[in-house]
């Protein structure tokens, strides 16, 4: 097997926080190493060392930067490759950008990783950097079609490499219908994910359908704001925040759940919309980004324009009060998400792998900059 004895430096987050990034991180080095692989994860949100260092304004950012590049040189040293798990903005710059040059330094292959939902804002304002820095990488792998025509705009090419999704731990939950109306957001309570919105949507669903209730499970600068508009709408008593929660806990969720609510302004691949479909339990998200990739409006889900509150509300009535639908829904979405079990996604990453160190350095890494 490829994977077989193959040194392999990940590069990616840890938790906390427990996002989608850290978590499949983590999930891909257990499942490399399960395969045979000697894995290293170099930390890219590694705390500053010395500790006292990222007390000091100014020099927090220098220091972990000079941590995270100490770290990268030794492991590239024991490395056939490195996967890089790579975002926009200042993770581009402070972590892909030097993975890449030291990449390049030490003749080791890098297999970028990009992941970042506002790739098309990131790439429009800074397309030039990006290309420059990718002529240094063996092979750009993204998660979605999404993002393979967001780089193709930009005059790059992009394979597609899906999520994993952990179709041992997220089961679909026991049958029954979908009376009780537990609905779930799972997404940072930051402005991106406009929870607001969905909090204004299940205050809707409320005012038609009394023993709904909502759980909230995330965290992030909003939770304080998101509360009081909850007492705001008056259904604070219904909604639960239940702060970020373990792989295992979010599971145990969904299986609780009727139907998840994703309200997203924009978004790639999110790991809790596949993550649901895999519980079985249906998706009502907005219509950003990657989402309808993976979503199918009106087969495994309904899609919804970004921030509109009755749109949201409508849609999940509609599946409540149909049970029969809902039942379609969640099987076609258990259907679908088999695509992202690991056994699928591993030969499209052994490629990934192999290509890449095949390629070398030669010229400018053609395969990924056209």
């Amino acid at each position: 097997m490829a994977l077989q004895g193959l040194r392999i430096t990940l590069v990616g987050p840890a938790p906390p926080p427990a996002g989608g990034m850290a978590m499949q991180t983590l999930q891909l080095a257990r499942l490399l190493a399960a395969e045979g692989a000697v894995v290293q994860h170099v930390v890219s949100n590694a705390p500053c060392r010395p500790a006292w260092l990222g007390r000091v304004r100014g020099l927090r950012a220098v220091g972990r930067l000079l941590a995270f590049v100490l770290d990268l040189w030794r492991a590239l040293g024991r490395s056939n490759v490195v996967h890089l798990m790579a975002n926009s903005g200042w993770n581009w710059h402070l972590v892909a950008a030097p993975t890449l040059l030291l990449g390049r330094l030490r003749g080791v292959p890098v297999v970028v990783n990009y992941r970042g939902g506002g790739a098309g804002e990131f790439l429009a304002g800074g397309s030039g950097l990006v290309r420059l820095g990718m002529r240094l990488a063996a092979r750009l792998i993204v998660p979605s079609g999404f993002l393979v025509q967001v780089f193709a705009q930009h005059r790059m090419h992009a394979e597609v490499v899906p999520n994993i999704i952990d179709l041992a731990r997220f089961v679909p939950r026991p049958p029954r219908s979908p009376g009780s109306a537990h609905l779930v957001v799972a997404r940072h309570l930051e402005a991106l994910y406009d929870n607001a919105t969905a909090l204004r949507a299940f205050a809707r669903v409320r005012a038609a359908w009394p023993a709904a209730r909502l759980t909230v499970a995330g965290e992030g600068p909003e939770r304080a704001r998101l509360q009081a508009l909850a007492a705001e709408l008056g259904v604070a008593e219904a909604v639960h925040f239940a702060g970020g929660l373990p792989r295992e806990a979010m599971a145990a969720l969904f299986r609780e759940a009727d139907l998840s609510l994703n309200p997203s302004r924009a978004d790639n691949m999110p790991n809790s919309v596949l993550e649901s479909m895999a519980s079985g339990v249906p998706v009502v998200s907005t219509s950003v980004g990657g989402v309808p990739f993976i979503v199918e409006h009106g087969r495994t889900g309904l899609l919804v324009p970004v921030g509109d509150a009755a749109a949201m509300a409508d849609a999940v009535l509609s599946l409540l009060q149909q049970p029969a639908r809902w039942e379609q829904f969640a099987a076609a979405g258990i259907d679908e998400v088999r695509r992202y079990a690991w056994p699928q996604v591993r030969p499209l990453l052994e490629a990934a792998y192999t290509g890449g160190r095949g390629a070398g350095w030669r010229g400018t890494a053609g395969s990924v900059v056209s």
